[in-house]
């Protein structure tokens, strides 16, 4: 029988294990098919990324920091410290909003001048967090809810019960979603009120989850038998459209329009994979640092958060 554990503790222990054993490699553009890949350095263990508009901002998992880079050339502009490691991080329009491990609370920081605005409580065990165009909803792994947060001021509006062990979350315009680990399902909440729509059966071990413009990717953690699984569903009800399977489990998700880019933190090669959106057709594979976890598309390049590289990756498309 299996034991399920939280996505929370698998990724520090994850974290733990490949950080002794990988190290950056050479800071140079490298050519893949018709993609250049550039690396930057990254602060201390960065797990997860997000885009201001201007710079990239990387949660330093060993550094207890974030770290501020220039979108343009890569170059690090600040360095923010924190009280404790940060895990996941959302942008809301004017502050980049993080969770902190080992505090129940997210942390906001103003990126016109990179202060620390204060430090709010959630739930318990905070994992991911989105923006909904007002409000930042955080899932709570330890207390099975989700906070809601108003933007303007961390005030806490509401705490909703979901599954067990949710994780990733996710905004299709109207609704959030979340997935629950330990229940191996997704829930659908109402943005305005938090009111259910529905919980849906995905893969074992659901964790991170996206939203495309009409479907919802949900990747599963969990053995089937050798191997991962990606479930697509239809966001408008929830129905299941397509399973996935992929060797590598998938650690992020970034949509370009076109096709949906996944992160594999595992493997120490190809860890980045392109699917064609309209129908998941794996159409590339590609290698950056070891470790790649956070995942972003910036209107013109991807953008990959490599722990064990202490760096993040830029893959820009270019003309052959």
């Amino acid at each position: 029988m299996k034991t399920s554990r939280s996505p929370h503790s698998i990724l520090i222990s994850f974290l733990a294990f490949v950080g002794m054993f990988f190290t950056i490699g050479t800071l140079v553009p490298t050519a893949a098919a018709d993609n250049v890949i550039e690396n930057f350095p990254a602060g201390d263990g960065p797990i997860d990324i997000t885009f201001d508009g201007a710079n990239i901002w990387a949660t330093d998992f060993r550094g207890s920091a974030l770290t501020k880079l220039r979108a343009s050339d890569g170059v690090i502009l600040d360095t923010i410290p924190l009280s404790d490691p940060p895990l996941r991080a959302t942008f809301d329009g004017e502050n980049v909003w993080v969770t902190i491990q080992g505090e129940d609370e997210v942390a906001k920081i103003r990126t016109s001048d990179d202060t620390v605005l204060g430090t709010f409580p959630v739930g318990e065990g905070p994992s991911h967090l989105v923006f909904d165009g007002a409000n930042i909803w955080v899932t709570n792994n330890g207390s099975g809810t989700v906070t809601k947060l108003r933007a303007s001021d961390g005030a806490r509006l509401q705490d909703v019960v979901v599954g067990a062990g949710p994780d990733g979350i996710a905004f299709d315009g109207t609704n959030i979603w979340v997935t629950n680990f330990s229940d191996s399902t997704v829930t659908k909440l109402r943005a305005s009120d938090g009111a259910p729509r529905g919980t849906f059966n995905v893969g074992y071990e659901p964790t991170e989850i996206i939203f495309d413009g009409s479907k919802i990717w949900v990747a599963n953690f969990g053995d089937l038998g050798d191997k991962r699984s990606v479930d697509i569903l239809r966001a408008v009800d929830g129905s299941f459209i397509k399973r996935l399977t992929n060797a590598k489990r998938v650690d992020g998700f970034a949509f370009d329009g076109a096709q949906m880019w996944l992160t594999h933190g595992t493997p120490n090669t190809e860890n980045v994979s392109i699917r064609r959106d309209s129908d998941g057709a794996l159409l590339q594979t590609l290698s950056v640092h070891a470790g790649a976890h956070g995942i972003l598309f910036d209107g013109t390049s991807i953008w990959v958060a490599t722990f064990s590289g202490d760096s993040v990756s830029k893959i820009t498309h270019t003309e052959q």
